[in-house]
């Protein structure tokens, strides 16, 4: 069983998630931060570490486990139980104990557990959808300095004639534009004129044909026409899911791939949907045409799996 999948899904809301007889992983609020050395500005997140001898069991963890895989809760700790045992098993032996979305612990000379935390996923619920944003100092004295030159090298002398010229111009346009609306609303008038008459003569001839047209359908049979019957072959066309239950969204394609797999691996028709507007990867527990099938699937997802669930419509 794949206890660090719950484990991770705890951290979103509480800061501790103990594992009972081997210890606890903790969560730290961190604000958001500027890193001068690469001007990128950080959003607020959750520093993982972890802290071995918080070992007693405080039934978080177990009774999440029972809830998600409909277990009596001593049947959701054996399982636990069985997980740390192996878990030792593999560090005693000097193996490095790698849980996904979390980070790689390891035993150290003298026996003491070695946390090294993988800070690939926020665990801050409120700071969901936020990724680290580029910032590019501006250098305004410089700037500055560059328009004061561009002025410098570009005199502005206004002689007298220039001064004159550009006083009579708007004049000229003006006289220009008058000019124009005479010449044209006169020239106007007179087509119009002559379209008005030309107008009513081809309306008189096209009601003489009219006129003749119908006098000779009376002639014809106007019996209805018997037509065969007319066979159409259509081809109902079926729409892809619409409804998607976000699971999680991740900077890095391979940790959204990774949860896909959890997912799955749990029971979930869970997919890989592509990424949103802000570049990250989105996860859906399943999909559905159905509007009410999914609203009554995030219902039972929000209650015993992950309260942040989230439905997405794509058209």
């Amino acid at each position: 069983m794949r206890v660090e999948q719950y484990i991770t899904e705890l951290l979103y809301h509480h800061n501790c998630v103990i594992l009972p007889d081997f210890g606890g992983f903790l969560a730290n609020t961190t604000h958001a931060q500027f890193e001068k050395e690469s001007n990128l500005l950080l959003p607020p997140s959750k520093s993982i570490s972890f802290n071995e001898h918080l070992s007693s069991n405080d039934g978080l963890l177990v009774n999440h486990i029972a809830k998600a895989k409909k277990l009596e809760y001593n049947e959701a700790l054996t399982k636990v139980q069985l997980t740390i045992k192996e878990w030792k098993q593999k560090l005693n032996a000097g193996e490095k104990l790698r849980l996904v979305n979390l980070g790689v612990l390891q035993m150290s000379q003298d026996k003491a557990l070695v946390f090294t935390p993988k800070n690939d996923t926020n665990y801050l619920a409120s700071s969901f959808g936020l990724s680290t944003v580029a910032a590019i100092p501006i250098k305004r004295e410089s700037l500055k300095k560059e328009v004061v030159q561009l002025e410098a090298s570009v005199p502005l002398k206004i002689t007298p004639e220039k001064r004159k010229e550009s006083t009579l111009r708007p004049w000229m346009k003006y006289a220009a534009i008058l000019l124009l609306m005479v010449s044209m609303g006169t020239s106007g008038y007179l087509g119009y004129k002559e379209y008005g008459q030309n107008k009513i003569a081809l309306e008189q001839k096209a009601a003489v044909q009219v006129t003749n047209q119908l006098q000779q359908a009376t002639f014809f049979d106007t019996s209805p026409l018997e037509l065969p019957p007319l066979h159409l072959k259509v081809k109902r066309v079926t729409q892809g899911p619409k409804y998607f239950i976000i699971a999680g969204a991740f900077r890095s394609k391979a940790n959204a791939d990774k949860k896909v797999q959890m997912l799955q691996e749990a029971g979930f028709d869970a997919s890989y949907i592509g990424t949103n507007s802000f570049g990250l990867h989105q996860v859906s527990f399943e999909s559905s045409n159905d509007k009410s099938l999914a609203l009554n699937k995030l219902r039972e997802i929000r209650k015993n799996i992950a309260s942040d669930a989230w439905i997405l419509i794509k058209k």
